[in-house]
């Protein structure tokens, strides 16, 4: 993200601040606007709490949209792209319902604005899309991790056999299974990569199918979630020298360390320029069904295929040291794949930004109606917040949990990088919770701190503890970190989707469900009120761990006391509600 880029006017009229809020009132000593959130920041101490303010006035709304100008890519009209002849004209008398409202947000360039490097950089760490013929591969290298007993056998106290010796069998074994699974499928290929039964010969090829595994896990979080572990601590352990002497060839390209990215493949291709031009918005956009007619759907698909197209055929069409036909395919790979990480975004991080809306919409920085005080013993809470106190702890915590879902791709692959660390090791110990892997994680502990930076400079205060855990009892290995933090649209993505749908179920005054929300709960408003305030008071209560410092009211205790919030919804009185939603627990699939 570009924090040096000169303000634009899109800006006018959201928060000084911020800059993401739509500002609500005027400073006039500072003559500054804020949000109601960032000026109670701001102006909590010394002279600045005399500061006089006025509210803003509403701008009016209206029915009708006024008409835009056209917007320009690169010199192709944005409406051209959308223009499917004679039909797609609107109906007379017709009306186009409204999608939802965009979140503002600076972190992706709009639609028809200059790009600058947002893709550039972000493309570094955005894993390429497998292929037909490597998802082949990923399914065999799938099913000889599932029935592999690695860690179970290794990660085990004993002195009947020296570690190196059982970690060399086991990666033997592995690459056997391997070998007898790809025969199986493929006869020809088979016979022609282990006619000799010689690991070494074949190293490449375990280090490509051992790659798209780590690939494929990266861009699917939800994936390979028993299987990934064992593959990661595996190539731990064929990264030390002594394995690898004693293997005769290392699984991971010493060449290329990490997972085959966008940027990695567009270097190749000499083809970097794509990053930069202006039409990448229009082909990697995600298309979105929800609140428009199917007209204006294959309108926006057209603009995208066009938008990719063009792309492909502006930047294929160059030689590169001799001619490679494969060049448009490949452009478009990395143009689809870039477009994955825009849903990763939406289904991952755009639950946090939702439930900040619901925050600011429900309650009041200061005003406790509705209260979310908390007090230690009450409840099950660990800490004692009051209104003001508890509203910014929610608020800093979902806004961390933002940023480092915005930034998952890149410290997935810093993480990746300290767990395979040839000069990293790791010692086996007893954490309380079994025996586990305790290793450092400088890298990702380095862009981690700069992340908590990031979010306490955007707040401007911050509540509770800001330690760490990385490498320690609490948060053994970089792997433990993100496993931890992948799964938090786990617990916000159902609680958003049951109050999205809640409105809907009531909307039949005559219904039985109506009737039943208005006795038990006061009404629609009163219901999602109650969820919330629970969820705000004892999701983030401390109740993580015993001590503050394991957890509490520390970075990653607020994930736990989240997740424990989550085991006790069957007890809450508002679980019926959940049920009639669709909600069948915290660990599914979800639209």
């Amino acid at each position: 993200m570009e924090e040096d880029e000169p303000e634009t006017e899109a800006k006018e009229g959201y928060c000084v601040e911020c800059e993401d809020q739509p500002a609500e009132l005027t400073c006039e000593t500072c003559s500054d606007v804020y949000c109601q959130v960032c000026f109670q920041a701001q102006h909590r101490k010394g002279s600045r709490r005399s500061h006089t303010t006025k509210p803003l006035a509403a701008k009016p709304t209206t029915g009708t949209r006024s008409k835009q100008p056209l917007t320009t890519i690169n010199g192709h009209h944005v409406e051209e792209f959308l223009d499917l002849g004679p039909d797609s004209a609107p109906r007379s008398g017709a009306t186009t319902p409204a999608p939802p409202a965009p979140l503002p947000s600076a972190y992706q360039p709009a639609l028809g604005s200059s790009v600058g490097d947002w893709f550039f950089e972000r493309a570094k760490y955005i894993p390429m899309r497998l292929t037909p013929e490597e998802r082949k591969y990923l399914r065999l290298l799938e099913g000889a991790l599932t029935v592999s007993e690695y860690t179970n056998k290794i990660d085990i106290i004993s002195f009947s056999s020296s570690k190196p010796r059982r970690v060399v069998a086991q990666i033997r074994e592995l690459c056997s299974i391997i070998s007898g699974l790809l025969l199986a499928a493929d006869y020809n290929l088979g016979q022609q990569l282990f006619s000799e039964r010689n690991f070494e010969a074949n190293a490449t090829f375990y280090q490509e199918i051992f790659e798209i595994g780590r690939r494929h896990k990266i861009q699917n979080p939800d994936r390979m979630r028993d299987s990934y572990g064992k593959l990661i601590y595996l190539l731990m352990d064929a990264q030390t020298p002594e394995v690898q002497d004693m293997l005769g060839f290392s699984l991971i390209d010493p060449e290329a360390p990490t997972v085959r990215t966008v940027y990695h493949v567009l270097e190749e291709l000499e083809c970097l320029d794509v990053l930069k031009d202006d039409l990448i918005s229009a082909a990697t956009m995600e298309i979105i069904a929800e609140g428009k007619e199917r007209r204006q759907v294959q309108k926006e698909i057209k603009m995208k295929e066009r938008a990719v197209e063009t792309l492909a055929s502006k930047y294929g069409g160059r030689s590169m040291r001799g001619e490679r036909s494969n060049k448009p395919e490949l452009i478009r790979q990395c143009l689809y794949s870039i477009g994955d990480n825009h849903a990763f975004l939406r289904v991952n991080r755009d639950p946090c930004d939702n439930m900040i809306q619901y925050l600011k919409k429900y309650f009041h920085p200061t005003e406790p109606k509705p209260s979310l005080a908390i007090r230690s013993g009450k409840g099950g809470a660990r800490l004692s917040h009051g209104h003001e106190k508890q509203y910014a702890y929610v608020l800093q915590s979902l806004t961390l949990w933002r940023e480092i879902l915005h930034d998952m791709f890149k410290l997935w692959g810093l993480a990746e990088q300290d767990l395979l660390s040839p000069t990293t090791t790791y010692r086996l110990r007893d954490t309380g919770q079994g025996l586990q892997r305790v290793q450092p994680c400088p890298r990702t502990s380095r862009i981690m701190h700069s992340i908590l930076n990031k979010a306490q400079q955007n707040i401007g205060s911050w509540v509770g503890s800001s330690v760490i855990h990385l490498g320690d009892t609490a948060v053994p290995n970089a792997l433990m970190f993100i496993d931890k933090y992948s799964q938090i649209y786990r617990i916000l993505l159902p609680i958003t989707n049951v109050l999205r749908q809640i409105p809907e179920l009531s909307a039949n005054p005559k219904s039985a469900i109506r009737s039943y929300i208005d006795q038990e709960f006061g009404g629609t408003e009163a219901l999602i009120i109650e969820i919330l305030t629970d969820f705000f008071r004892h999701a983030f209560d401390g109740s993580g761990a015993d001590n503050f410092y394991d957890a509490g009211s520390c970075i990653d205790g607020r994930l736990t006391s989240a997740w424990n919030w989550c085991s006790l919804l069957e007890k809450k009185r508002f679980f019926p509600v959940f049920l009639l939603t669709g909600f069948v627990g915290f660990d599914g699939q979800w639209a």
